[in-house]
């Protein structure tokens, strides 16, 4: 099963309509208003404003409310006259506008909400363990410069220094070392995923044992933790328990591995939990991760195994393509022998055959 998530914001028509009686106007919320942050903030920094044409108004004493947290924010929005709570609706609206017009803009904002939620239906019985990929499109792993910003030795031996490759995320200030350097994991994925089934029931995500055994305990050191890790300037993907060994940041180890393509899937996680046919799997996501800068896209995939290992196209494809090949050309050359076969020569021409004494 396969989600797309490249949603920026909310759309407009989210914001339901509204009805006025005489005297003030009420607005039915829904998550467009009422879960934006921005909105409380925008009344908390208006609240002068709000007071100011209230009292115009003649509804001065009211507009105390306004100052009280503790009052819901629909009892607040229904005080304020309908030309101020439009002003506010369409400050949202440009502000979502702006986002959908300006993606990087809304990715690398530290204040935006970027929770989205996505229903997948399950089509058929999955059987346990059930796992998480993540996939990008057009992030390539493989550039050269990218492949080599790297330090093996760093991340196994805590007193190594050879980090020349790791440019410019080698150290901060040219003084600090930053452990692990590079660009590889300077820019982690940081999308983070729960997920409930029939919004009911939780369904954990174990993500011990999704990297590769032998990169957990020869290429990783259980005594080389990360230190100044994501404290430069410019931030570029997830962050590391500095309480915790490279050996056991199993999302790095899975990052670090570099894919051969520009369209990969990565393991996040397992669900260790059958899902029956038409379950429906709720998804609450952050989108963290910046793939507007490069028009990436990012995928949510939810797959099992059999005994032949996971579904995989390419390999059908390649192993079936070149087997017709092989198949081809040896038909050709056996029709070719048949019908005109080669003449063979005389062996009394060959060197040994007209000199047995070898003189």
């Amino acid at each position: 099963m396969l989600a797309s998530y490249s949603t920026v914001g909310e759309r407009p028509d989210q914001i339901r309509g509204y009805v006025r009686p005489p005297d003030r106007l009420i607005l039915p919320l829904t998550g467009g208003l009422q879960s934006d942050p921005s909105i409380r903030g925008l009344l908390s920094r208006n609240f002068r404003l709000a007071s100011r044409f209230l009292h115009q108004n003649g509804l001065f004493q009211r507009s105390c409310l306004l100052a009280s947290s503790s009052y819901p924010l629909e009892l607040l929005l229904s005080l304020l006259p309908k030309r101020l709570l439009n002003s506010l609706i369409n400050m949202k609206r440009l502000r979502t506008a702006s986002y959908i017009n300006n993606k990087v803009e809304y990715i690398q904002s530290s204040t935006t909400n970027k929770t989205c939620t996505r229903t997948i239906t399950v089509t058929k019985f999955m059987r346990q363990p059930i796992y998480i990929y993540y996939q990008l499109d057009n992030f390539y792993q493989n550039h050269r410069r990218y492949v080599k910003s790297r330090s093996d030795s760093q991340l196994k031996n805590p007193n190594a220094t050879h980090t020349s490759a790791c440019k410019p995320e080698d150290t901060i200030n040219g003084t600090l070392p930053i452990v692990p350097c590079g660009l590889i994991a300077w820019s982690l994925f940081n999308d983070t995923y729960s997920f409930s089934r029939n919004n009911n029931q939780t369904l954990a995500v174990n993500k011990r044992d999704i990297s590769w055994k032998s990169d957990r305990e020869h290429k990783f050191g259980n005594n080389v933790f990360p230190k100044n890790f994501q404290k430069g300037a410019l931030i570029g993907g997830a962050s590391l328990n500095e309480s915790k060994p490279l050996s056991e940041q199993e999302d790095l180890i899975v990052w670090m591995r570099t894919a051969a393509l520009p369209t990969f899937r990565k393991l996040y996680g397992k669900i260790e939990t059958d899902l029956n046919a038409n379950d429906e799997i709720h998804v609450i996501l952050q989108n963290n991760y910046n793939t507007y800068s490069f028009n990436g896209k990012k995928r949510l995939v939810l797959s099992t195994t059999s005994w032949l290992g996971g579904k995989n196209d390419f390999l059908g494809i390649a192993y079936l393509t070149i087997g017709g090949l092989c198949f081809f050309l040896a038909l050709s050359f056996t029709i070719v022998y048949l019908v005109k076969p080669r003449r063979l020569g005389d062996p009394s021409y060959l060197s040994w055959n007209r000199n047995p004494g070898g003189r």
